[in-house]
């Protein structure tokens, strides 16, 4: 069995928690122990406890399987702008072993870590190297969130590209309608399809609201 899948997308701002809150949820109701896990996050809020953030928050809410804010989102800044320069402003250089021992402890507790990127596949972390070099480490198939918008076609073939390309398997493929408004919204799946070589394995509408989508489609196999 698989020990979980690294979610990763054609930008920010593209469905990835989205995505990773649906299949973390339809894993708990069949039966699974799921954690979910967002290694590095910035544009967090303050609390009495320490930045939070609100894509980490959703995983662990959506999983049945409870554990530490810190192992969750090991790295969390305030400011909204790229990680690897939040982590500069606060003084902290991020290491990925720092990482890879939050996952451990995840994975001590869950059956399934789904883990969700930040931003794209070549986002910087400075020491830690690139998001890349997270999925690598933890050895995860990809599944790979591609927001259906103008532009989207080339982001999800330079994307796909560069995953095949390290090496780390790309489990499959989500579409997620983030433009209600696009044209031709169902001939660009398709021409997604064909770029990627595969069938989407799951197409989410657009939603406006913060609700939890059911998974519409094939959940990728556990081997």
């Amino acid at each position: 069995m698989n020990r979980g899948w690294f979610v990763t997308g054609t930008d920010t701002g593209v469905g990835k928690t989205r995505v990773a809150c649906a299949l973390i949820s339809t894993l708990a109701q069949a039966g699974q122990r799921v954690a979910g896990m967002k290694p590095v996050a910035s544009g967090a809020h303050a609390t009495a406890a320490g930045p939070r953030h609100v894509d980490a928050e959703a995983l662990a809410r959506v999983a049945n399987v409870t554990a530490a804010y810190e192992d969750v989102n090991p790295y969390c800044f305030l400011p909204a702008i790229a990680p690897h320069l939040a982590a500069g402003a606060a003084g902290v250089e991020m290491r990925l072993q720092t990482i890879l021992d939050a996952y451990a402890r995840l994975r001590g507790r869950a059956e399934v870590v789904v883990v969700e990127g930040a931003g794209g596949w070549r986002v910087p972390l400075g020491a830690a190297g690139f998001m890349s070099d997270v999925a690598r480490a933890l050895a995860l198939p990809v599944l790979l969130v591609v927001g259906v918008r103008l532009g989207c076609l080339n982001h999800a073939a330079l994307t796909a590209e560069a995953i095949r390309r390290d090496g780390v398997p790309l489990a499959g493929w989500i579409a997620n309608r983030i433009d209600p408004g696009m044209p031709h919204f169902e001939d660009n799946v398709v021409a997604l399809a064909r770029l990627l070589g595969a069938e989407p394995l799951a197409v989410f509408p657009h939603e406006a609201s913060g609700n939890v989508p059911a998974w519409s489609g094939r959940i990728p196999p556990q081997k």
